[in-house]
Parts: C-alpha cells; sequence; structure tokens
C-alpha cells in the first residue's frame, strides 16, 4: 500500500494475478509494507498480504512502524515469515535466529516497547489507530488541495492524478529541469524525478508551492 515513490497502488484484481504470476514461475514474494494504516485503513491496506497468505505460498513480509507510530529513528519493525509447513517453520525459525546472532544479536528495545505497549492497550491502540486516521485524512487533503490551487493557479495540465494516489510520496510528472528551477528559484526541493513528499505540505505552504509549480511548468 502507498507505494513509494509513485503513490500509486496495485488493484485487489491486480494483486490477484501477481499472486499467479508467483505461483506460476515457483517465486518466493517479499511484500514490504511500510505504510500501513496511510491509505485506507489498517486493515484494507493490508489485503495485499492476506491475499498472498491464503494462497498458501511461501512470503516474507517486512513490517515498519517507523512512519505509522513516528519512531523514525528507533528503526522498529517486523519480519515475518509464512510457511507451508510446520516443520518448514521451525527450520526457518532456527536459520533466522542464526543470522540474527552473526547480525545484531540484541537490538535496542526501546521503541519495540512503544509499539508493544500501544497494540496491547485497548485504550491506546484506539487512540493511535484515530490519530492514524487524522494523519492519513490529512494527507489526503494536502493532495486535493494541492490540485485545486494548481487549477486556481491556471495549470492546465491535468494533476488529478495526484488526488487519487495514496500515501506519502507522488511522482508529480514535473521534469529535472522544472526540479532545479523549483530549488534555485523558490526554494523548494524535490527529487530529480519529480517525486514529491505531499505529507511535507500543510495550510501555510500549500499556495506557495502550488503558484511555484505552475512558474516552472507554464
Amino acid at each position: 500500500c502507498c507505494h513509494n515513490p509513485t503513490g500509486v497502488d496495485l488493484t485487489a484484481a491486480q494483486w490477484a494475478q501477481v499472486v499467479e504470476v508467483v505461483k506460476a514461475r515457483n517465486l518466493v514474494p517479499f511484500l514490504d509494507i511500510a505504510y500501513q494504516g496511510f491509505g485506507e485503513s489498517i486493515e484494507a491496506d493490508a489485503a495485499a498480504v492476506r491475499l498472498f497468505a491464503a494462497a498458501e505460498l511461501n512470503v516474507f513480509v517486512s513490517s515498519s512502524f517507523s512512519k505509522s507510530f513516528s519512531l523514525y529513528g528507533e528503526r522498529v519493525g517486523a519480519l515475518s515469515i509464512i510457511t507451508t509447513s510446520k516443520e518448514e517453520s521451525a527450520r526457518v525459525l532456527s536459520q533466522l535466529k542464526r543470522v540474527i546472532r552473526t547480525n545484531y544479536s540484541n537490538p535496542p528495545t526501546h521503541g519495540g516497547s512503544v509499539v508493544a505497549a500501544v497494540l496491547a492497550s485497548p485504550e491506546l491502540r484506539a487512540t493511535w489507530e484515530q490519530e492514524l486516521g487524522e494523519m492519513r485524512d490529512r494527507i489526503r487533503a494536502m493532495r486535493n488541495g494541492l490540485v485545486e490551487r494548481l487549477k486556481a493557479a491556471g495549470v492546465d495540465r491535468d494533476f488529478s492524478f495526484v488526488d487519487a494516489q495514496r500515501g506519502m510520496f507522488s511522482y508529480s510528472g514535473l521534469t529535472a529541469a522544472q526540479v532545479d528551477r523549483l530549488r534555485e528559484e523558490f526554494g523548494i526541493y524535490a527529487v530529480s524525478t519529480g517525486r514529491i513528499c505531499v505529507a511535507a505540505l500543510n495550510t501555510r505552504n500549500l499556495d506557495v508551492v502550488a503558484n511555484a509549480v505552475a512558474s516552472v511548468i507554464k
């Protein structure tokens, strides 16, 4: 969900096709879910994971809590591995223990303890889910606001795709030269590929960014 850098997610039907390709080619999928909760909801954003799990495949799932818990500096996450048998699960677990021991042995516990405490408490979890939903709605509002302000600034190009995307990022369609102008002329920074961080927009800078973008593409 909330694909980085494009902001474009596969539909349920497209994910089903991916599962069939994985089966046909005997692949082992590795799913990275770093933005769960920023797309539609915590449950809806895990739909692809559940689809692969139901397909009775061996699956690796990497989860990150850096963004959803605002713990970016703590590097909190989890690696979940789905296997097709208890015996295989035991073998995988034994190998994971060896890798962990030689890699980092004992990771810092502070960030993980924070996440565990929140998820274990019905009250704290409800508050977290509410706040996560508020952040999700705010980012959506910034997407919509950017599109509307670009129209108001006289931009003829269709930017409706920005509103349709999900998550923190968007491929804006800006060229490297236009990105350079944003930086040099307006002090607005973006990646040379045109990727922008929608989450960095707010009600105070939305007009400034929209007008600057309008200036460099006209």
